[in-house]
C-alpha cells in the first residue's frame, strides 16, 4: 500500500500543475482546505484550494497546459458533458466560465487503475465529491458507463473526451456514442495517447501490450496518429474533425483533436 506523504512525494506540484489549477481558484478557508487535502486518498486532478496558503491537491495528471488552449474562454450558454471526469476539474472549470448546464460521467474504473498502479484503494468519486462540496457547485454527477451515455436522453454543445479513448477496446463505438449525444454544430474535444514522429504521418493506430505505455498499467490499447483519429471520427458521423495539439508530455505522445458534429 502506497502512503500519503510518498504520492506527494511522488506528484510534486509543479509551476505546470499550478498554472492550470489556478484557472479555478477556490480559495477555501485554510484550516477546510487542508482538511479536505487529507480526506481524499489519490488526487488525480491538481486543484488550487487556496494559493494563498499554497494548499494545492498532488494531482497525478502532470502538465495539462497544452490543453487550456483548446477550451472556450466562455462557456456562457453552453451544455457541457465532461466524460471520463474522475476528479471534475474540467467540469468545474465549465461551470466557472459560465456554463449553463454541466453533466459530469465517469464509470469509477480508474479504482482499477488506481489500485494496479498506485497501491491505493479508492470508493470511486471522492476527489470529485469534495471539490463540489467547497464550490458549492451545481455540476450533475452520474456513475455511468461512457457507453451508455444515450441514457442521458439530452444533447451537449461541448464534450469532453480526455484521456478517455486510448483506455476503450471500442474507440471507433465511443465515438459513435459520443456524436449521438452532440447537438448540431457542436464540438467534441478528444485528448489521447498519440504515436511517435514516425508514425504521425499516416493513418496507423498503434496496438500496445499491457504494461508496455506505463508500467502497472494494463489498460492502454492504442495509440492514435492525427490522421488516424480523423478518419475514425468521420466513420463515426462527424461531419469534420481537425487535429489540435500534437505534443509530448513526460515522455509520452498526446494528440488532442476537434470534432464537429
Amino acid at each position: 500500500m502506497v502512503l500519503r506523504h510518498q504520492l506527494e512525494d511522488r506528484f510534486i506540484v509543479t509551476e505546470a500543475e499550478r498554472q492550470v489549477a489556478d484557472l479555478l481558484p477556490i480559495e477555501a478557508d485554510p484550516a477546510l482546505a487542508r482538511t479536505t487535502l487529507e480526506t481524499v486518498p489519490f488526487w488525480f486532478h491538481t486543484f488550487a484550494l487556496n494559493r494563498a496558503e499554497g494548499i494545492y491537491t498532488p494531482g497525478a495528471a502532470r502538465d495539462h497546459r497544452y490543453r487550456i488552449s483548446t477550451l472556450p474562454n466562455h462557456f456562457g450558454g453552453m451544455r457541457v458533458l465532461d466524460v471520463g471526469t474522475f476528479d471534475g476539474f474540467y467540469a468545474f472549470l465549465a461551470e466557472h466560465r459560465g456554463a449553463d448546464r454541466v453533466v459530469a460521467v465517469d464509470n469509477e474504473q480508474y479504482r482499477l487503475w488506481v489500485a494496479s498502479r498506485w497501491g491505493v484503494e479508492l470508493e470511486g468519486g471522492e476527489g470529485f465529491r469534495a471539490v463540489h462540496r467547497l464550490l458549492g457547485s451545481a455540476v450533475e454527477y452520474r456513475r455511468m458507463d461512457a457507453f451508455d451515455l444515450d441514457r442521458l436522453q439530452e444533447r451537449f454543445d461541448l464534450v469532453y473526451c480526455f484521456g478517455i479513448l486510448h483506455r476503450v477496446e471500442n474507440p471507433l463505438g465511443l465515438l459513435r456514442v459520443l456524436r449521438g449525444r452532440t447537438a448540431s454544430g457542436g464540438t467534441v474535444l478528444v485528448e489521447t495517447y498519440g504515436v511517435r514522429p514516425e508514425d504521425r504521418d499516416g493513418p496507423a493506430i498503434r496496438v500496445s501490450e499491457p504494461h508496455q505505455v506505463y508500467a502497472h498499467d494494463e489498460y492502454v490499447y492504442w495509440g492514435f496518429g492525427p490522421t488516424g483519429l480523423e478518419r475514425l471520427a468521420q466513420i463515426a458521423g462527424f461531419s469534420r474533425a481537425e487535429s489540435l495539439i500534437d505534443v509530448e508530455v513526460d515522455g509520452h505522445p498526446r494528440i488532442m483533436g476537434r470534432l464537429i458534429a
